[in-house]
């Protein structure tokens, strides 16, 4: 399938960006060797066979060229009381690893986040240029679960938790 030609004019950025703020979404930090980090929040499964995840990243992110060029990165699952550490992961400028963020090397020297719900070591399977952003996805060659912690959640600007419907 290739692009669509566009017939009919697309939405305003900001009346876009409104609606797409009214539908929650985990979010993760994306780590990799040489202590390089970035918050995502477009993080989602793509296949059980091969098992691959995705993220997205802006093209503007001075982080993604280091963590491009690795052979293995981690997704991990930020846990509900993780909201700084997100929050820490999405500042330019400043020392993303050091104190308060707690962290241990995984395999391949990948920084693995401390308290988390879950993380995926992944090695990078493709990556396709998709607008302002580029759309990554990787391979799943190992997983670790964390706390039974709920996962951090994102919506309208904000970091929340789930509260599961009794129903």
């Amino acid at each position: 399938m290739g692009t669509r030609v566009r017939q009919t004019p697309v939405v305003d950025g900001e009346r876009f960006r409104q609606a797409l703020g009214r539908h929650a979404a985990g979010v993760v930090v994306v780590t990799g060797p040489g202590l390089v980090g970035l918050t995502a929040t477009s993080f989602t499964s793509v296949s059980l066979d091969p098992p691959l995840v995705s993220f997205c990243v802006a093209r503007t992110s001075t982080t993604w060229p280091d963590l491009r060029k690795a052979a293995t990165f981690a997704v991990n699952v930020l846990a509900t009381d993780q909201a700084e550490i997100a929050s820490r992961f999405s500042v330019r400028g400043i020392d993303r690893f050091g104190p308060p963020t707690s962290w241990r090397p995984g395999p391949g020297e990948v920084p693995i986040l401390d308290g988390t719900a879950a993380h995926l070591l992944c090695e990078p399977y493709d990556t396709i240029a998709m607008g302002d952003h580029w759309l990554v996805v990787g391979l799943v060659v190992d997983t670790g679960l964390g706390s039974p912690a709920v996962p951090l959640l994102y919506h309208r600007g904000r970091y929340g938790r789930f509260n599961p419907h009794s129903g």
